[in-house]
């Protein structure tokens, strides 16, 4: 018998409490109806629930025009990233502390296992265009700032004014009323039984596309401006591989919206998949992934106390799945039953389907 050692045994006994409270929260979490079982000859995209015109595109570009899944998805957030009135993604978007709009998007194809992303892009209407072209035209994976407009143009791209009058007077009403702890967030005064007041007081906003083809090839893109009144250069988790969006052709692929700080911390997107290739379905995938950000909010917030309310984390974030074999999911960090959900298209159509919940408020 091999013997253990003290510090050995008390880090086994803490890893057995941390796996026992994550099961306790998934065996906690809501779920909706199951969907129906995966056709493996379908053409299946999910979004963010601002993405229902987006899912129909991409599957409109797979079967009709021939696109590949990552193509696909970069054109069809397009349609998003140039809608004035979606104040999370391009044009439109709600700036940063200077009243500037940076815009943040990541692709990432299965087939090649490669990517592209920009950050901190200034003045171009479709960053999800100009990642691809960082993907498929150079050798890099991610550009920011003054070095990706000048790549952007260089590309043929052109500069003009994102930020409309709508999201100009926004930024106003937030310079007029920021206090002096406007850096750290979630902001006081918020109802943490209600996330979308906590969102509508310093929103934030993305879309994310992932793309399954008929022969199961997958490809994925997430496009943002990020969290609104950001400190100027802040790069959230849109354009990182692994955090955003994840994708592997021989698994499946991921992506998230909300805070992104709590999903850099939680690589969660690559964990998503990565639970994927251990067995969970898409949904379960995307609870796993939800409560190790749950466990590990709880143990910031001995630093961070504003993170952590009425035993829960205080802001919200969602994740988005699909498998190699065309099932798919989604869940949400909080909400209420029936109150989160997301955008597919498959078959059956393009819709909205109910996200699982793994912090249920009002239980």
């Amino acid at each position: 018998m091999v013997p253990v050692s003290r510090r050995r045994f008390l880090g086994l006994a803490a890893s057995a409490t941390a796996v026992s409270a994550l099961s306790g929260r998934l065996r906690a979490a809501w779920r909706p109806s199951p969907v129906r079982p995966p056709r493996a000859d379908d053409c299946v995209v999910v979004s963010s629930a601002n993405g229902l015109r987006t899912v129909a595109e991409a599957r409109r570009l797979v079967l009709e025009e021939r696109l590949r899944p990552v193509s696909a998805a970069v054109r069809a957030v397009g349609i998003v990233e140039a809608d004035p009135d979606d104040m999370s993604v391009g044009y439109g978007g709600l700036p940063n502390e200077d009243g500037v709009v940076q815009l943040d998007s990541a692709c990432m194809d299965g087939p090649t296992h490669n990517a592209g992303a920009v950050a901190a892009l200034e003045g171009i209407l479709h960053p999800a265009r100009v990642a691809e072209r960082v993907m498929d035209r150079t050798d890099h994976v991610l550009l920011v700032g003054e070095g990706a407009q000048r790549f952007a143009l260089e590309q043929g791209f052109e500069l003009q004014e994102m930020l409309t009058d709508a999201a100009r007077k926004r930024w106003q009403q937030w310079l007029a009323t920021r206090g002096e702890d406007d850096r750290l967030w979630p902001l006081d005064g918020s109802d943490p039984d209600d996330p979308m007041e906590m969102e509508e007081q310093r929103p934030w906003g993305t879309i994310h596309c992932s793309v399954r083809a008929p022969n199961g090839a997958l490809g994925c893109c997430t496009t943002t401006s990020g969290l609104a009144f950001k400190i100027p250069g802040r790069v959230g988790d849109s354009p990182l591989v692994g955090c955003g969006l994840y994708c592997d052709d021989t698994v499946g692929s991921a992506g998230a919206t909300g805070r992104g700080e709590a999903a850099i911390l939680s690589g969660g997107s690559w964990l998503v998949v990565e639970r994927m290739r251990a067995g969970d379905d898409p949904t379960e995938a995307c609870l796993h992934a939800l409560a190790r950000v749950s466990e590990q909010t709880e143990r910031a917030a001995r630093w961070q106390p504003g993170l952590w309310r009425d035993g829960r984390p205080a802001f919200g974030l969602t994740f988005y799945a699909v498998r190699k074999d065309g099932a798919f999911g989604s869940a949400s960090l909080l909400g209420r039953p029936h109150s989160r959900h997301f955008a597919v298209a498959d078959g059956e159509g393009a819709r909205i389907e109910e996200s699982a919940i793994l912090h249920v408020l009002g239980s």
